[in-house]
């Protein structure tokens, strides 16, 4: 454990509390949905006071996912998905933007958020090819052996795997030494997909995304890293990335041309995709 780990306040979940924050229900709320609590509200109240904005890092991260799924669905080919850290369900899960590409699709989600994992198997229930698994996605061999999630889905075969707004809430300095442990166990033509909080390192925009940083971790939630390009380049290490390789998430092959300037704090999310040869 670094030093620098050891300075911030635990990012473990606590379950259904509600006096404790959930990074699972902030990002709901941060979503405009139903399922969180009043100090989940707190942290993005908190965060606003120096990004009013802040809920737009949500919505680029939501948009990268979908536009990711996209991709590797209908031009990777890609059939099997292990979506980690999934949160609560929203519109547009994982499993229903890529199974109207590819109906036989497999998805395994992973989050040990109490709440998402009730929410989860109430939606799933009826879901095929879905399910859900209880595990801590920080801890690489737990998730990778589970049972459930090799049931599911197929090792000879290439495998999606995404980290999704997720690693910026793990707290230890070497996020390429966890995600090195992932790809190794992933078959050979499997993709990682990431999104990560960001500090772009310009004058305009690096300010912000660390007062945002700091408001983050001394919140309810205690946690949300914002991290260097050389820092999320790490985390592909040794992947082959997709054109364009990491930048900012909405400049991930974009649905169309912008037609107005991004909001300041979506400068500060960045994701990549990269395939393992």
């Amino acid at each position: 454990m670094s030093q620098h780990f050891a300075a911030y306040p635990s990012a473990a979940p606590v379950g259904v509390d509600i006096t404790r924050a959930s990074i699972a229900r902030v990002y709901d709320a941060a979503l405009g949905g139903k399922d969180n609590f009043e100090v989940d509200r707190e942290v993005l109240e908190q965060v606003r006071a120096v990004a009013p904005q802040v809920a737009e890092l949500a919505w680029a991260n939501r948009d990268f996912l979908i536009r990711v799924c996209r991709f590797l669905a209908r031009e990777a080919g890609i059939g099997q998905f292990l979506d980690l850290g999934s949160g609560l369900p929203t519109a547009e899960n994982t499993h229903q933007v890529v199974q109207r590409i590819a109906p036989n699709a497999r998805v395994v989600y992973v989050d040990n958020d109490p709440m998402v994992l009730t929410h989860s198997r109430a939606l799933l229930d009826s879901a095929a090819h879905t399910t859900i698994v209880g595990a801590d996605i920080f801890r690489p061999f737990d998730v990778m052996n589970h049972p459930t999630v090799r049931a599911h889905l197929d090792f000879d075969e290439p495998i999606a795997l995404f980290q999704i707004g997720t690693l910026h809430h793990y707290l230890d300095d070497d996020a390429g030494a966890l995600m090195r442990t992932y790809v190794d166990s992933l078959p050979s033509g499997s993709y990682v997909a990431i999104a990560h909080f960001f500090d772009p390192e310009t004058p305009e925009h690096s300010e912000l995304a660390r007062k945002m940083e700091d408001k983050f971790v001394h919140s309810p939630m205690g946690s949300g890293r914002f991290r260097t390009r050389a820092q999320i380049d790490a985390m592909f290490d040794g992947l082959e990335m997709v054109d364009p390789g990491v930048v900012l998430c909405d400049e991930w092959w974009p649905d169309g041309p912008r037609l107005r300037p991004l909001e300041s704090v979506r400068h500060c999310i960045a994701g990549g995709v990269g395939r393992k040869r």
